[in-house]
């Protein structure tokens, strides 16, 4: 057996989601993604960072899909993403404030105790997501 892991990082991260137009306009108008890619026939997009890539799939029938549980649900309870330092953690949760369809969680705030710094939120399309601001 290697001593190294057998993958090395993330590729995608794909999400469900059941407004596909207002989760996809929420990655690329909010925190600045491009769309790398789409497929019409399924629904979906595909928005990048340029680090990582999110695939947002359209739910086939939003009005029946089950909302997410964190604390009931097997599967995805959140996922974080970094944000460069701490002042443009400070300014992404004053403009995530006043985005329709965010919920915040929590502000931003130590995490652990630590100098990392993070918040919590819901996004448009229900789904938990956190940032992180590493220490300068």
């Amino acid at each position: 057996m290697s001593e190294r892991a057998v993958t090395s990082g993330a590729h995608h991260i794909g999400l469900t989601v059941p407004n596909l137009t207002e989760t996809k306009a929420f990655f690329i108008d909010t925190l600045g993604f491009k769309q790398v890619g789409e497929k019409p026939d399924y629904p979906a997009a595909f928005v990048s960072d340029g680090t990582v890539m999110i695939t947002l799939w359209q739910a086939k029938d939003p009005a029946s899909a089950v909302p997410f549980d964190r604390k009931n649900a097997i599967g995805l309870h959140h996922f974080a993403l970094k944000v460069d330092g701490q002042d443009q953690l400070d300014a992404l949760h004053a403009t995530l404030a006043n985005t329709d369809g965010v919920e915040i969680e929590f502000a931003p705030e130590p995490l652990g105790g630590g100098a990392v710094r993070h918040m919590m939120c819901t996004i448009p399309g229900g789904i938990r997501m956190e940032f992180i601001a590493l220490p300068s």
